[in-house]
């Protein structure tokens, strides 16, 4: 889906809270999902609640599509409850003396009542709720009254939605059990997405676009993959552990193995464990330390995925001297490949030499 100018996110904004300084300026997508990364204090929060209208900056200008809802140097503010923004705090924040469908109803504006109650079937089914609607949000698990949030949010006829942090304190099954909601719930909404998380894994199984912050700026913004391509921001990326982002088709399914076949283009597959069906989209995540690299095609190995490639780039890493870090091309796709100082050496690689990299296909997951 590709953007027009009038379907843009724009922020600009300077605002002192305290001894923080948020000065951050930002130009996102109208569609799919945009992560804000970043250490605790970072002002990813900031960001969101600026956005939301639940802070009034001292300096800010704010566009949603063709709609100014901030502009300070006009004194124009658009108070929150006009904004058409659903907000996913932390803590699910129901109604305690409200059922679980009056919850989710609480929120739908009058004007679109009709059209939001015809929506109200399709979202319990998404979010997995149609067993909860009766009971009270004191019977709830975290992990359910996170998705009831979510639901109500959805309901209210929203023209962009925010999460902050929405999987912070639950434990690992009912965090992944929700991410895999929320992934669901990305793929099939057509609002935009701001998903705020300080945990690389959430963002790398749903953004498609990425925005660094450290110390109140914004250090970085753009398509996820790209991104975590760039040697320059390693440091600031560490938590990713050098991960590369690439996306395919299922191509071919063997269920003897229960192995797919992915085709990221024309000349490149990648064989991997999976029960998919054939034509289905799949997202990859490859870590730099799981791509080995060889000379020439190998014989009698059990790496099953030896793709072509071309070393577009080089780089030592600073904190550790004695390590290489490979940037490849393949074809449009780009995936980063980390080896020992002394294998880079003794296979005398260089820019802009053909290799082949081999992946195993254990070590790639499918998300």
């Amino acid at each position: 889906m590709a953007d027009t100018p009038s379907s843009r996110l724009c922020l600009d904004v300077d605002q002192r809270l305290g001894q923080f300084h948020l000065q951050a300026a930002l130009d996102l997508p109208g569609h799919g999902v945009t992560g804000i990364f970043g250490t605790s204090g970072s002002g990813k929060t900031s960001v969101l609640r600026v956005i939301a209208g639940l802070e009034r900056p001292s300096r800010g200008r704010f566009t949603l599509g063709d709609k100014t809802l901030l502009d300070t140097q006009r004194r124009r503010f658009v108070p929150p409850h006009r904004r058409r923004i659903g907000v996913v705090f932390q803590e699910a924040r129901l109604f305690p003396h409200y059922s679980v469908r009056r919850n989710l109803t609480y929120g739908i504006p009058h004007g679109v009542k009709a059209q939001a109650i015809s929506h109200f079937d399709d979202t319990v089914e998404l979010l997995g709720i149609s067993a909860l609607l009766d009971r009270m949000p004191g019977t709830l698990s975290g992990g359910e009254a996170r998705r009831v949030a979510i639901g109500r949010a959805l309901l209210s006829d929203p023209q962009l939605l925010l999460m902050d942090e929405p999987l912070t304190g639950l434990d690992g099954a009912r965090k992944a059990e929700l991410l895999q909601y929320i992934l669901r719930l990305t793929q099939q909404v057509e609002i935009p997405v701001i998903y705020v998380s300080h945990d690389p894994d959430e963002i790398t199984t749903i953004a498609d676009h990425l925005v660094l912050m450290r110390a109140g700026r914004v250090e970085a913004s753009d398509r996820l993959p790209a991104l975590l391509q760039r040697f320059d921001l390693t440091q600031a990326l560490s938590g990713f552990d050098a991960t590369s982002i690439l996306e395919g088709c299922v191509s071919a399914c063997d269920p003897d193995y229960h192995l797919i076949r992915v085709a990221l283009d024309q000349d490149h597959h990648l064989t991997l464990p999976g029960v998919l069906h054939e034509g289905s989209r799949v997202r990859l995540r490859i870590r730099a330390r799981d791509i080995a690299i060889a000379l020439t095609p190998l014989k009698g190995t059990s790496y099953r995925n030896q793709l072509p490639a071309t070393i577009d780039a080089i780089t030592t890493l600073p904190e550790s001297p004695h390590t290489v870090e490979l940037r490849l091309r393949l074809g449009a796709h780009r995936l980063r490949s980390r080896l020992t100082k002394q294998a880079f050496d003794e296979l005398a690689l260089a820019e802009g030499q053909e290799i082949v990299a081999l992946i195993r296909s254990v070590a790639v997951n499918a998300l």
